[in-house]
């Protein structure tokens, strides 16, 4: 299924976001490959499995293409033994908030301690509400991005 996926980041800044959470998923990702113009990655979400293959952002970093095909688990996982070096693990919490709901990524592994919230928008001025919870906006941060924290992981870097 392909589309133009608009959507902002933020860091969190308290675990306050666990109490209006309504479920809880396991996520293991790799990527193989993260060129800047595209990135294909391999996920296990739960019990399913999906390739993705993303586009270049837009100058803001809010809008790009992205592609996504269900496959099997056993298929995602001899991909994933595929991908660059370092593999993601993270839970994600689905919160609703208003008439949107935030995806929050707590990282595990490499990356642990990074907390970051995406939101879906239908377009790139849309209104929605930020909950107290939410940090810093870092839309279009390209170190943010799941493909660099598989190459340069939260935990190298220099200073948070």
């Amino acid at each position: 299924m392909e589309h133009l996926e608009i959507e902002r980041k933020f860091l969190v800044k308290s675990n306050a976001y666990k109490d209006g959470a309504k479920s809880q998923t396991r996520i293991v990702q790799g990527f193989l490959n993260t060129h800047s113009e595209r990135t294909v990655r391999v996920r296990i979400k739960g019990e399913q499995g999906f390739l993705t293959i993303k586009g270049m952002s837009n100058e803001s970093g809010t809008t790009r293409f992205e592609w996504e095909t269900e496959i099997s688990v056993a298929e995602a996982t001899n991909l994933i033994d595929l991908c660059e070096p370092i593999i993601l693990e993270k839970i994600r919490y689905e919160v609703p908030v208003g008439k949107h709901s935030y995806e929050v990524d707590e990282f595990l592994g490499e990356n642990k301690g990074l907390i970051v919230a995406e939101i879906e928008l239908d377009h790139e001025d849309e209104v929605f509400k930020k909950p107290d919870w939410l940090g810093k906006e870092v839309t279009g941060e390209v170190k943010y991005y799941n493909s660099q924290l598989s190459n340069q992981p939260y935990n190298q870097w220099k200073k948070h």
